[in-house]
């Protein structure tokens, strides 16, 4: 028997906020939305998807999981991405070829380059 990936859920100090930036992002829709969780997908049928459910405190240290991007120009996503509140964070990645930055919340999540 195995298991199929439905979510990743995603701690956030105003869940319908970051949903809706992650779904920008993502060119992704919301699924479904109350009070205490908003879930988006690429569609409505399309696992997985994106699940952020409220949290008492802000985040505090490096996430142990986080998302890759990898757009076609990745200069160029890096700054659609800044001029949409992400920002640029170290998390002592050293010289390397993708850009790591943070969400609205500090999430942190990586820009890649396009494959070769």
């Amino acid at each position: 028997m195995s298991s199929v990936w439905e979510n990743l859920t995603i701690d956030s100090r105003d869940p319908a906020r970051l949903a809706r930036w992650w779904a920008e992002v993502l060119d992704y829709q919301i699924v479904d939305e109350r009070p205490d969780e908003v879930e988006i997908r690429q569609s409505g049928d399309h696992l997985p998807g994106l699940v952020f459910v409220p949290a008492r405190e802000a985040k505090q240290t490096k996430n142990r999981l986080h998302i890759d991007l990898r757009p076609l120009d990745q200069e160029a996503e890096v700054e659609r991405l800044v001029n949409m509140g992400a920002r640029h964070v170290d998390v002592d990645q050293g010289e390397v070829e993708w850009t790591v930055l943070a969400d609205p919340e500090g999430n942190e999540f990586c820009v890649l380059r396009q494959r070769g």
